[in-house]
């Protein structure tokens, strides 16, 4: 039997630029192409050509002055690929035991060959989880991570719970393999020691050791009182 390409779907890379814009729509409420551009290590011309194509192929309105945003059927397809990132990181972590340092990156050459009915059937495997084993939430579970505030944002003397490292944090190894090295995982209990504006730096407890992190760090990392 013949196979077919499914031409209702995005190609792959134009469901990367999707993954990105959510997350920028769900955190800042705006999608502007120079940070798309930054995000995805691409050069600018090439975000304004991709854009130009979304545009044409009615994934996304607006790449003139009157900003970016996410069009129906492109939101869709948005949440579509992340639910499908996010549900092969858990089969990589459960199934095939995958550090979570390596999830995002084998979920990324994972995630375009799933079908929707695949995805259906993982969903109810996993038992329909509402964050990524890095505490990202899936799309329509936003409300779950909403009391889950930065390290950042919080005072000296206070313990938390960690419980998510952001998608930006995901995309960077270095800084993925830092957390993770240091104990700096969803879940871990943690004092936060020190905090010192004037430096931009925060020290934390982990398991009766110091850890020291830059803000530009731990803004992604966020926690739970």
């Amino acid at each position: 039997m013949s196979r077919h390409p499914d031409t209702t779907r995005p190609t792959p890379t134009v469901e990367d630029y999707l993954m990105t814009m959510h997350v920028l729509e769900r955190d800042t409420g705006e999608i502007i192409a120079a940070r798309l551009a930054e995000l995805l290590n691409v050069a600018p011309a090439t975000v304004t050509m991709t854009l130009k194509r979304m545009e044409r192929d009615s994934w996304i309105h607006g790449t003139g002055r009157s900003g970016l945003s996410l069009t129906e059927t492109g939101r869709a397809a948005a949440h579509s690929v992340v639910r499908r990132h996010m549900l092969t990181e858990w089969l990589l972590v459960s199934v095939f035991k995958i550090p979570l340092t390596q999830t995002h990156e084998e979920a990324h050459n994972m995630e375009h060959a799933i079908s929707p009915l695949l995805e259906e059937r993982m969903r109810e495997a996993l038992g329909d989880p509402q964050v990524c084993p890095h505490g990202n939430p899936l799309p329509g579970c936003e409300s779950v991570t909403r009391a889950w505030l930065p390290l950042t944002e919080l005072a000296a003397g206070v313990t938390v719970t960690l419980r998510r490292i952001h998608e930006f944090a995901e995309d960077n190894p270095q800084i993925l393999n830092f957390l993770y090295e240091n104990g700096l995982i969803p879940g871990q209990s943690v004092l936060v020691r020190e905090v010192l504006p004037f430096n931009q730096t925060l020290t934390l407890s982990v398991n009766e050791k110091s850890v020291t992190l830059g803000f530009s760090i731990a803004r992604f990392v966020y926690a739970e009182p």
